[in-house]
């Protein structure tokens, strides 16, 4: 194994996202959150400010970001179990698929881990193809390639589909 890729098994990508609420404070309290379970927050996207992708209702614009998880991490179902612990802290109620939510914590890779379970599938299923995690993803790790396509993150946000606005995020505009 390379250092390149020692490197990558070490880490996690998390997607934050936040649409209700105080949304700068609902990514800090998930922040906040990940790091009192014990988890190593390496690295933090800027913010981005997205309009919503996929619902059918109007729903206000989403403030999203990733964060980088470094060693030890947990096994990968203990780490959603840690991660849907912090969404219920911060107040995220499951009312239906895709509702505006507090906050939302997408477990997006595991190094280089592939898995398909009823709770969770790495790399997630949908990352390649939203405009809105593969700006930050792409910040933090531009070089690093998709576990199952290959491309890399930079490579894949030149090329995905979705032209939903994403922009970073100005507090004081």
């Amino acid at each position: 194994m390379s250092d390149a890729e020692a490197e990558r098994a070490a880490r996690a990508y998390v997607g934050m996202g936040s649409n209700l609420g105080d949304r700068a404070g609902s990514l800090l309290a998930g922040v906040r959150g990940m790091l009192a379970a014990g988890l190593r927050v390496a690295r933090l996207s800027s913010v981005y400010e997205t309009e919503p992708v996929g619902v059918e209702d109007t729903q206000p614009a989403f403030l999203n970001m990733v964060a980088e998880l470094s060693a030890p991490l947990p096994p990968p179902a203990e780490l959603l179990r840690l991660l849907l612990s912090v969404e219920r802290d911060a107040g995220r109620r499951r009312t239906r698929p895709l509702a505006p939510r507090t906050l939302d914590l997408d477990l997006l890779l595991y190094g280089d881990r592939r898995l398909e379970t009823d709770a969770l599938t790495l790399p997630h299923p949908r990352l390649h193809q939203r405009r809105f995690v593969l700006a930050p993803l792409a910040e933090l790790v531009p070089d690093s390639p998709h576990p199952t396509l290959g491309k890399t993150f930079a490579e894949l946000l030149a090329a995905v589909g979705d032209d939903s606005r994403v922009e970073l995020w100005k507090a004081n505009r």
